[in-house]
């Protein structure tokens, strides 16, 4: 049986998480405060995932970047592929929160979205 330590990240409390697992089947979690720390670590341990943040260039605009992220989490894998990808991709002023500035980053399937407006200049 294998154990891993995990620092749960699904809530401030930071929870001490230890995950028991035997040929690919987890067995028990504990040291969670809340649900979400269950959930969590299930996931962690068998398909990480991860918000991708970061900026990209603004053409025309009030500000030189506008803020961005991945609109749902994807594999942990992919991101160096997606943060390559994101270079040197500059965006049209005017954009609007939610605006989808790249379809499907990385083959993914999961959009970049744009979290702050940015107003042409």
């Amino acid at each position: 049986m294998e154990k891993r330590e995990l620092i749960c990240i699904g809530c401030p409390l930071g929870c001490m998480l230890t995950v028991e697992i035997e040929e690919k089947t987890i067995l028990s979690v504990s040291g969670n405060t809340c649900v979400r720390g269950d959930r969590y670590a299930r996931k962690e341990v068998t398909n990480p995932t991860r918000i991708v943040t970061s900026t990209l260039r603004v053409n025309g605009g009030d500000r030189p970047v506008v803020p961005v992220k991945t609109r749902e989490d994807i594999p942990k894998e992919k991101i160096f592929e997606c943060m390559e990808a994101l270079q040197g991709v500059c965006v049209k002023a005017p954009v609007k929160t939610g605006d989808v500035l790249i379809e499907n980053i990385a083959g993914t399937g999961v959009d970049i979205i744009a979290t702050k407006d940015v107003a042409a200049a």
